[in-house]
């Protein structure tokens, strides 16, 4: 009967934090693989043999577990595969206690035991357990103090008014470290701030912008959402922020505070207030063109409940509080669902081959020489472009298109003004030809 030694499985696993030198032939996780088969070799009469499966994590941190190398290492230790894990050192495992007390776990579990090449121990014993708690809470306390000091160092740069790095804010370059103004990108973004202050409008301005083209920093358009990060960043103060207090930066401003100050004036009021305010002073859209199946006038009214406005078209019977026609009760119709109904119909007609033959025609009087592909074109484009039209500039196509707009009791029906055609054709190429 032979009394050689039963043959234990020895997994190596290696990790390095960062990936710098790991494309060198012989680098970090290299050194502590040799390290360790030379340690299991030095137990070889035991029975000790490495494992030919490599465990190696090259750039990820000991802070957490979310490691493909370790990952395959637990596999194989709850399929029955591996009996002692070798290690350089016990931090290349973990550098969390709790994350480590979570592995001893599993190892004892299945019966797998821990060893350390620079730091003997055993994890079966009560003193090798101590060992490792002690050693593995001053790597813990390594990692946080280092943590500390990175913290510490952002922070007294930050109060310095330095650029710390990350994404280059839209406006500025990077250059040798610091931020430089890019003056095209800065014309843009003081043309943002001011119009602001002028529309009093998120909504109104990235429609603006959209229409201009105008995209940021990555070339994405921009949406209410970008604009108030952009108007809330103070670095186009020329100022520097860690953690919600302001320092003066090294870089140069590129908004004025009182042009700052303004911005945030209008930022002040909700939202919806000044939503409902720029839709109080528009003009509506249907006024003067809206009746009923009777002949009788609407005409536009809003009302308030705390900041929201309800707009509305009336009969002048309800306004005179008059009984219309057999007895029939004044209108009252919702402006929003009105209005809509109508551009749709709009949308329709101006595909329809009568009124596209009309358009050209209509077009031609302006411009006998207009082609009649760019016609169709523009107004298949219509309901695209309405889309990116300021109110007032709605209301005045409406004007221009619409003869009248009647109200029945099961539906609306459009006149059109083919007469307007012409202008509106003429106004939907210009921007085509400029760009």
């Amino acid at each position: 009967m032979s009394d050689a030694p039963r043959r234990i499985r020895c997994a190596i696993y290696t990790r390095k934090s960062s990936e710098e030198g790991l494309e060198q032939e012989f680098n970090s996780l290299d050194a502590q693989r040799e390290a360790c088969e030379a340690y299991i070799a030095s137990q070889r009469a035991e029975g000790w043999r490495a494992m030919r499966e490599g465990y190696d994590d090259g750039g990820y941190s000991g802070g957490n577990l979310d490691r493909p190398g370790l990952r395959n290492l637990l596999e194989d230790i709850r399929d029955g595969l591996v009996d002692v894990i070798v290690v350089y050192k016990i931090d290349r495992l973990s550098r969390s206690l709790m994350d480590f007390a979570k592995l001893v776990e599993v190892f004892d579990e299945h019966k797998v035991t821990f060893v350390s090449v620079t730091q003997s121990f055993n994890t079966t014993t009560s003193m090798g357990r101590l060992t490792l708690n002690v050693l593995l809470s001053f790597a813990q306390f390594e990692r946080e103090v280092t943590g500390e000091r990175i913290r510490d160092k952002i922070a007294a740069s930050r109060a310095k008014g330095m650029w710390m790095g990350g994404f280059v804010p839209w406006g500025y370059d990077a250059v040798d470290r610091k931020l430089v103004i890019n003056e095209a990108e800065a014309a843009q973004i003081r043309y943002i701030f001011e119009r602001f202050v002028e529309l009093g409008s998120a909504t109104r301005l990235t429609r603006e912008l959209v229409r201009k083209g105008i995209t940021n920093k990555r070339g994405r358009p921009i949406d209410k959402g970008f604009l108030y990060k952009l108007f809330r960043n103070r670095v186009y103060l020329g100022e520097a922020v860690h953690k919600g207090t302001s320092y003066p930066g090294e870089h140069q401003a590129i908004i004025s505070q009182e042009l700052w100050d303004k911005v945030h004036a209008i930022l002040k009021i909700s939202p919806r207030t000044r939503a409902n305010n720029t839709r109080a002073q528009t003009p509506a859209m249907l006024k003067g063109l809206l009746f009923t199946d009777t002949g009788v006038a609407m005409t536009p009214t809003h009302t308030r409940k705390g900041e929201r406005l309800y707009r509305y078209y009336v009969s002048m019977d309800a306004v005179h509080n008059r009984i219309g026609e057999n007895g029939a009760l004044p209108r009252r119709l919702n402006a929003g669902m009105v209005e809509s109904v109508v551009i749709q119909e709009l949308r329709r007609m101006l595909t329809t081959p009568v009124i596209v033959a009309r358009a050209i025609e209509a077009a031609r009087e302006l411009k006998p020489n207009i082609n009649e592909s760019e016609v169709i074109a523009a107004l298949s484009g219509f309901g695209e472009l309405w889309q990116t039209l300021f109110p007032a500039e709605q209301a005045r196509i409406a004007r221009l298109l619409i003869q009248r707009v009647t109200v029945n009791d099961n539906s609306i029906d459009v006149d059109l003004c083919t007469k307007g055609l012409g202008p509106i054709i003429h106004d939907m190429l210009a921007p085509r030809k400029a760009a």
